[in-house]
Order: C-alpha cells, then sequence, then structure tokens
C-alpha cells in the first residue's frame, strides 16, 4: 500500500469523525441549556477526569495520546456552554464599567516612578504624560503604595528588558496588589559609563547601576575587569557617585542622568545590544481601557493535574489568540505552587475573547484579569 491510499484511508476516518463531533457539540448545547436552567456550573472537573481515565484505559498503548485528543474535545465544548450561559458576569460587569479613554491620560494628577530624576522611569512617565508631575520613590513597592494611597494617579514600573529577561520583583509586586495595567510602553535604553570629570578610565575599580543594567552591560564590564555594585536605580546611581569623596567608581546610567548630576560621559552605548529596550507597565487602581487597547494581561493559577497548564494554553490558541507573554512565579506558601502572569495580543471588545476570558474566569480557582490596554513603542 503506498503513501496515497494511507492517505486516502485517513481521509475517509476523518469524514465520519467530522459529523460525529458536530453531533457531540450539538448535544453540548443542550447540555448548556440544561445546566442554566438548573443552575449547574459547566465544569465539571470530576466527570471529564472520569471520562479521560476511561478513554486512557481503553486505548492501551495509545491511551496518553487519545486522552490529549479528548482534552481538547472536552475544552472545545465547555467554550460553547460557556457562551451559551454567558459565564463571567462579574468580569463582565467590570468590562462594562471600565473608564474609557480615546488616549489614556492622567489629566495633570501626579505620576508615580522609582529612582530619582534622570531615571529611565521618568522618560517614560514623560512620554506617556507629557503634562503630568514626576514623583519618584526609592523601591518599586514605594510606587505600589503611592498608587494605593492615591498619591499618584499612576504607576510606572519596568517589567522587562529585551536583553537581560523579566524583572521578577516588579512581577511579585503585580501579584501582590493585584492593580490593573492600564498602559505600556517599550523605551530605548542607551546605557553610559560615566563617573566624575576628574575620573579617568584607569582609575575605575567599581561601577554602580541598577542590577538590570548591570546585566545589561555585562560583555563591557568583563573587557574592563570592572566590578559591578547593585543600585536602587541608574539615575540613582549616577547621583551616588557625584556625592561621593570615592574618585574609583563609576555608574551605568543614561545622558540624561550623568548631565543632571554633573558626571562626564566616559563611553556611550556600552549595551551588550544595540536594539536595547525596556518594557514599562502603567498601574492603576481603577480600570481604564484605551479605544485602541490591543493587549491583555492575566494572572492564573493551574490545577496541579498532568496537562493542565497546556490545556489552560491550549484555549488561547483555540480563540486565535497570540501569547505574547509567560512569566511563572512562586505563590510563597511553603509550597511548590505558582502563579502565571500572561500578555495576550487581542482585545475585550472581541465577543470570543471576552467569552474565553469570562470562561476561564469561572473554571480556574485562581483567575485576576489585569487589564486591556495599548502599548507603545
Amino acid at each position: 500500500m503506498d503513501l496515497l491510499e494511507l492517505r486516502e484511508q485517513i481521509d475517509e476516518i476523518d469524514n465520519q469523525l467530522i459529523p460525529l463531533l458536530l453531533q457531540r457539540m450539538n448535544i453540548s448545547k443542550s447540555v448548556a441549556e440544561y445546566k442554566y436552567k438548573n443552575g449547574i456550573p459547566v465544569l465539571n472537573a470530576q466527570r471529564e477526569q472520569e471520562i479521560l481515565d476511561n478513554v486512557a484505559l481503553r486505548c492501551a498503548d495509545q491511551g496518553d495520546a487519545i486522552k490529549t485528543v479528548f482534552s481538547a474535545i472536552m475544552d472545545t465544548s465547555r467554550a460553547i456552554q460557556h457562551k451559551i450561559i454567558g459565564g463571567g458576569k462579574a468580569l463582565r460587569q467590570d468590562v462594562a464599567n471600565a473608564i474609557h479613554y480615546e488616549k489614556l491620560t492622567a489629566n495633570g494628577e501626579p505620576i508615580a516612578c522609582q529612582g530619582v530624576d534622570g531615571a529611565y522611569s521618568g522618560q517614560a512617565g514623560k512620554a506617556l504624560f507629557p503634562d503630568s508631575p514626576i514623583s519618584f520613590y526609592r523601591q518599586f513597592e514605594d510606587v505600589f503604595e503611592a498608587v494605593n494611597q492615591s498619591k499618584a494617579k499612576f504607576g510606572i514600573i519596568p517589567v522587562e528588558n529585551s536583553t537581560a529577561g523579566s524583572v521578577h520583583e516588579a512581577y511579585d509586586l503585580i501579584m501582590k496588589y493585584r492593580f490593573y495595567v492600564v498602559g505600556a510602553y517599550d523605551l530605548r535604553i542607551d546605557h553610559c559609563l560615566c563617573a566624575k570629570p576628574d575620573t579617568e578610565y584607569e582609575d575605575i575599580d567599581d561601577v554602580y547601576s541598577h542590577p538590570q543594567a548591570l546585566s545589561q552591560c555585562n560583555l563591557f564590564l568583563k573587557s574592563f575587569d570592572f566590578t559591578g555594585v547593585n543600585y536602587t536605580n541608574t539615575a540613582a546611581a549616577a547621583k551616588y557617585v557625584a556625592n561621593s569623596d570615592k574618585n574609583n567608581i563609576a555608574a551605568i546610567c543614561s545622558e540624561s542622568a550623568a548631565k543632571k548630576y554633573g558626571l562626564k560621559v566616559l563611553k556611550r552605548d556600552i549595551q551588550n545590544v544595540t536594539n536595547n529596550k525596556t518594557r514599562f507597565i502603567v498601574i492603576s487602581k481603577e480600570l481604564v481601557i484605551d479605544d485602541d487597547a490591543n493587549k491583555i494581561s492575566l494572572i492564573f493559577s493551574a490545577p496541579h493535574r498532568t496537562g493542565s497548564l497546556y490545556r489552560v494554553l491550549g484555549r488561547f490558541s483555540m480563540t486565535g489568540l497570540n501569547l505574547t507573554k509567560l512569566e511563572s512565579r512562586p505563590v510563597a506558601n511553603g509550597e511548590f505552587d505558582y502563579f502565571f502572569y500572561a500578555d495576550i495580543l487581542g482585545s475585550v471588545n472581541d465577543e470570543s475573547t471576552l467569552d474565553l476570558l469570562c470562561a476561564l474566569s469561572d473554571e480556574l480557582t485562581e483567575f485576576t484579569f489585569l487589564g486591556n490596554y495599548h502599548e507603545e513603542n
């Protein structure tokens, strides 16, 4: 039997499967109507697991593979049921009550950023909110508290760099506070080696900066055998170097921060990658959705069952959504449990997208919709 004949057999089997699958989905609609009338939740995890275990038993060596197929069928069936029942009422209400702007604005109210004047976060803040004053705070959590206590309308924090990766502290605070994400900005980062006017290359032993900046410039530091010293912020490091009595130290910071604190630039563009960018997000106590919102952020957890995360992620693919970020962070409960932070390209104005988010909000024991916003480049 040649390949063409084998493919013809597969096509024939597929032709038999399709009507059966459609028949199953039609029955799922009737199931949804029954559950709706009788107040029964869509997800019955115990029944699903019993079916999957039975499938595995009946399919012997192919059990795991066929279980995966049946899992996808069940996920599709539940998606249909959720759509009919209209689940996720709390989330639908939150989205309906969101503040809508044509373009995100603080209306002149203060914006909270971490660091000191000259910090990259301040540059992102001015780009997003040119009419608002910037208030600087020492620690990332201070920015969250400023928003929490209504000292600032919005807060701006860095969450990831195109070279050094995620800022884990930022994600941990997002998990802790569960504020809304209402905007994002990708800022090009050009790092400079800066020192006091009378300090030369050969004088330098230690270079101060934020750990992310040190990581982004580690090849440069290694080539000159400089020792990187962690500091709270790049601009704060520049200020420290400027005010220090030491003449053997330098800072990695922006050129504007160097100018601000009277440092001279010894070398520009010292980052490992020329096209180096940091992504900043805007946090808020209120849900604000721009008219051109194109990215969704979520926090969720997956049950401790084989394939549970795979099945959750498969739901995004089933809806045609592109997942652009997945970050796992420990729950910090003494066990090896994790929260997942996800960024997805999409809009809650799309009915199928909102239906999916509402379905997940009903099914998952831990689910937080962080927002739908526009990301500026």
